[in-house]
C-alpha cells in the first residue's frame, strides 16, 4: 500500500498554492495555481483551481485520492459569509472524493507554516492583511475585514496609498518624489490622468495585480521618497496593533513571551515593513518575541492536517522553509 500523504491548501487572494507531504514531512508534490478568492472568481472557479491542484500534486506523486488521509484547506474569505461559507466548507468533498478533511480562513496557513503549528501569533499581510493565533487552545483573529474597508498594512492597503500619494504628486498637493517616476515608468505613461485606466477602465488591474504595486511604493521608499516611506511605518504600526489586539484575545500574561512571525507578500520589502513592525511591537508589549517564519503557508497547512489527523509530523530537514 502506498504510504498515507497530508495535503494542504493555502488559498489566496492572489496565488492559490498546494503541497503534500508523508507521514514524516518529506515534501512529496507542489503546485500554484491561481486564486481561489470566491467573491472574483465564483465558486464554480475555487471548485476547478482546487482539482486541478490536487491533482496535480498527486501526479507529481504518483499518489490517488485515497492516498490522502487528511487534507486541510486554508481558502481566502472563508467565514466571512455564513451562506458562502457552507458552501466552501462543501467544495473539498467533491474535489477529494471524502470528508477526511478541514477547512478554515487561509490565515490559519500562515499561521501553521511560520510557527509550525505552536502557539503564538502570526501576521499575514499578502493581498489583504489579518492576524491569527493559537495559544492553550484557543483561537483568535483579527482584522481581515476586506479591501474596501478594512486589510491595512496589506500590499493591496500599501498600494492604494502609494496611488493616493502619486495622485496629489501629479496635481502638485504633494512635492513630486521618486514614487512619481516610479509608477510612469511602470505604466509606461506620457500622461499622468492615464494611469486611471489601469484602476478603472475596461482592462483595470485586478486586485491582487493593484496589490503588486506595493512594490513600486517599496522602490520609491528604498529611492529616498519620505511619504512612501512613511507608507511603511503607518503599515507596520497597523499591523503590530492586531498583533497586540491578539496577544489579549489569547490571554497572554503580562510577563510571559508572545512568538509573533509573518507571512505574505508585503513582507518582500523586508525591514521597510518589519522594522517599523518590530519598534511597533516593542512599544506595546516588551514581550513580544518576533520569530522568522519557519516554513511557507501551504508547506504549514500540510503540517496542520497532519496534526488535525492526530499524526503531527516534524518538518523533514530543507524542505519548504520559508524565505
Amino acid at each position: 500500500m502506498n504510504p498515507v500523504a497530508y495535503l494542504g491548501v493555502d488559498g489566496g487572494g492572489t496565488k492559490t498554492r498546494f503541497a503534500l507531504i508523508d507521514g514524516d514531512g518529506r515534501l512529496l508534490g507542489e503546485a500554484e495555481l491561481g486564486t481561489t478568492y470566491h467573491p472574483h472568481v465564483g465558486l464554480d472557479g475555487v471548485h476547478a483551481v482546487l482539482a486541478e491542484g490536487v491533482a496535480s500534486v498527486l501526479g507529481a506523486a504518483d499518489l490517488t485520492l485515497a492516498d490522502i488521509g487528511y487534507a486541510f484547506f486554508g481558502l481566502p474569505a472563508y467565514g466571512e459569509d455564513s451562506r458562502a461559507t457552507a458552501q466552501l466548507q462543501a467544495c473539498p468533498a467533491a474535489v477529494l472524493g471524502h470528508h477526511r478533511y478541514a477547512c478554515d480562513n487561509d490565515m490559519v496557513c500562515g499561521w501553521a507554516g511560520s510557527l509550525a503549528c505552536t502557539d503564538g501569533i502570526n501576521i499575514v499581510a499578502g493581498t489583504g492583511s489579518i492576524g491569527y493565533g493559537q495559544r492553550r487552545g484557543i483561537a483568535a483573529r483579527a482584522g481581515g475585514w476586506g479591501e474596501a474597508f478594512s486589510d491595512e498594512g496589506s500590499a493591496y492597503w500599501i498600494a492604494m496609498r502609494g496611488l493616493n500619494a502619486y495622485s496629489r504628486m501629479s496635481d502638485g498637493r504633494l512635492p513630486k518624489g521618486p514614487l512619481h517616476a516610479i509608477l510612469n515608468a511602470h505604466f509606461q505613461l506620457d500622461n499622468d490622468l492615464d494611469i486611471c485606466a489601469h484602476v478603472y477602465g475596461g482592462k483595470a488591474y485586478a486586485r491582487g495585480e493593484l496589490a503588486q504595486l506595493s512594490c513600486q511604493v517599496a522602490e520609491a521608499a528604498r529611492a529616498g521618497d519620505a511619504v512612501a516611506a512613511n507608507i511603511f511605518r503607518d503599515a507596520g504600526q497597523e499591523l503590530a496593533r492586531i498583533c497586540d489586539t491578539l496577544r489579549l484575545a489569547l490571554r497572554f500574561e503580562a510577563d510571559e513571551p508572545v512568538p509573533v512571525s509573518w507571512s505574505g507578500g508585503a513582507f518582500n520589502a523586508g525591514e521597510l515593513l518589519l522594522a517599523p513592525l518590530r519598534d511597533a511591537l516593542s512599544a506595546a508589549s516588551l514581550h513580544f518575541d518576533m520569530r522568522p517564519p519557519q516554513h511557507v503557508p501551504h508547506y504549514g497547512a500540510a503540517l496542520y492536517a497532519a496534526m488535525l489527523a492526530h499524526h503531527p509530523v516534524h518538518a523533514a530537514h530543507g524542505v519548504s522553509t520559508a524565505p
